[in-house]
Formats: C-alpha cells, sequence, structure tokens
C-alpha cells in the first residue's frame, strides 16, 4: 500500500498489543512501534519527528467517528497517506493453565465490553472496565490470577503471554475499525494508480442554503460522496465545519470542479489527503449491496 523504505517508527494511540498496534504491523511490519497514551500525543509524536508515521483510528462500523481526531486533524499540520481497515476480533485472554470454567470476570475497555456482551452474560462472567484493551492483557498477565482473564487482540496475548481461551467473541463480526496513516510529508495518490479517496474540511459561508450550493457541484460532475459529518467548531453553535471524502482524485477534471464549486460557498477548504483506496471498501460495497 504505501514504501516504508524511509521510515523507521509509527506512532499510534494505546499500549503495545492496542488494535492500533495490531494495523501497525499488518501495514508497516518493518517499523519500530511508538506507543502514545493519547491522540494528540501520537501525532506530536510525528510533528517532532519522534516517529515518521502515525496510525490514527477514523471511525468504527458500530460507533462511528472517533470525535476527537476530527478536531486534531485539521489543525496538526500533517498529511492523511493512506488507510487501513482492522476486523476487530476480541478474544478472551487468560493465564496459562487457565480454563474458561475458571473465569469469573473479565477486564477491558467500556466499548469492548459492550461489544462482548452476550458472551459474558451466558458464560457468567463479571465485567470489569479497564483503561483500554490491551492494558487490560497486561495487568491480568501482572496480577496472576487464574479466575481473571482480558478482552483484548490475539496480539495483546502474545506480547503479555496470555493464552486465548475463547475465540472471536464479540457480538457483531462485522466490527470494523478504520484507520487513517498520518504523515509530515505530503503524499499523494498517483491518478492514474487507481481508486483514490480525497479527505477534507471545510466550513460553509453564512448564507442561505450554503451547505446545500457546496454539495450541488459534486452531484452535477459525477462525484460520488461517501462521507460527510459535521462538528462544531471552537465550541461555537454557529461555525460548524463539515469532515468529508469523496471518491476520485483532485486531478480530475471532475473533481476539480466540484471542489472548485465547494470553494465558492466555503469559508475555507483544507485537503487532508488524497490516498489510494482500500480494497477493504470495495469488499464491504459488494456485502452491503446484496
Amino acid at each position: 500500500m504505501l514504501s516504508n523504505d524511509a521510515t523507521r517508527r509509527i506512532a499510534f494511540q494505546g499500549e503495545l498489543g492496542a488494535f492500533s498496534h495490531q494495523a501497525c504491523r499488518e501495514v508497516f511490519p518493518d517499523l519500530e512501534p511508538h506507543p502514545c497514551p493519547t491522540f494528540e500525543a501520537a501525532l506530536d509524536a510525528v510533528k517532532s519527528r519522534e516517529a515518521d508515521l502515525a496510525m490514527m483510528p477514523i471511525e468504527n462500523s458500530l460507533y462511528g467517528r472517533v470525535a476527537d481526531l476530527h478536531h486534531l486533524l485539521p489543525t496538526s499540520a500533517l498529511y492523511a497517506i493512506g488507510e487501513h481497515f482492522v476486523p476487530v476480533r476480541l478474544q478472551l485472554l487468560g493465564l496459562p493453565g487457565a480454563k474458561l470454567e475458571d473465569i469469573r470476570e473479565a477486564q477491558s475497555h467500556t466499548v469492548a465490553l459492550g461489544q462482548c456482551r452476550a458472551f459474558l452474560k451466558q458464560h457468567e462472567i463479571e465485567a470489569f472496565t479497564g483503561g483500554d484493551t490491551a492494558g487490560s492483557a497486561r495487568q491480568v498477565a501482572e496480577a496472576g490470577d487464574k479466575s481473571r482473564a482480558a478482552i483484548a487482540s490475539k496480539l495483546a496475548g502474545e506480547i503479555y503471554g496470555l493464552e486465548v481461551l475463547a475465540a472471536n467473541i464479540e457480538d457483531h463480526a462485522h466490527n470494523t475499525t478504520r484507520f487513517l496513516v498520518m504523515s509530515r510529508q505530503k503524499i499523494e495518490a498517483d491518478p492514474t494508480g487507481g481508486e483514490t479517496v480525497t479527505s477534507f474540511i471545510f466550513q460553509v459561508r453564512n448564507v442561505p442554503a450554503a451547505l446545500y450550493k457546496a454539495m450541488g457541484g459534486f452531484a452535477t460532475n459525477g462525484v460520488n460522496m461517501v462521507k460527510l459529518e459535521s462538528f462544531m467548531k471552537d465550541g461555537s453553535f454557529t461555525a460548524t465545519e463539515f469532515y468529508a471524502e469523496i471518491e476520485g482524485h483532485p486531478a480530475e477534471p471532475r473533481v476539480a470542479r466540484a471542489l472548485e464549486e465547494l470553494g465558492f460557498f466555503s469559508r475555507h477548504v483544507v485537503v487532508l489527503g488524497v490516498f489510494p483506496a482500500h480494497p477493504y471498501r470495495r469488499i464491504a460495497a459488494q456485502n452491503g449491496s446484496r
């Protein structure tokens, strides 16, 4: 998907074994993972050159957008140069030698616990909230109690020496998280290299039907908009920004015309990235049309 010849470290939010770490491994297996406590710290690591890239979760198929990032990305001075999709497969992880019937409580991030309600209820396992999935796996390993388990990724089990007591216990098999790869360097996809996604932020002018008029250019030019989300700017009820993604490359005349028309009705338009569309998009579209 992306060349990693010139990079050495990739930042992500969370501990080793997090699903963001899994995404880093899948896309850039040769890069050193650089865990960070917050999303902002992961972006700052790239800006300060502690890391070359950052792997940032942008949305989840069950829980929607990752709200913090819509505020952080526009001011990060970084560029989106790729995307990756990770199916969220949750494992019940226990100490070596433990069995499923030994487990009395399971610890994980509150979202992960919510995704495994049916399994926990079936096996009468009490849920305990932890800071995140990977951190819960580490804490269970350190506690040394065979009646405790963690709900986390298979990678977290491998890192912290835990065994999979029950695999893929999530309630919804389609649960998937989408990530953006962020870079200091502006790297745009080859306009002749296949399907492309262009992501951008814009704020419409305060005129009647501004959003309707701004969107008209995409319809008349045959440009498919695959994402449009609004969020408040600086806590104001009157200043609303939009995060959008379209299929196509700004070098294409139809896309260029649509973006130009968007500019007529917007205070500003900031392109965050132009990157190759991940193959998962096509698979998801095919499944959705059935």
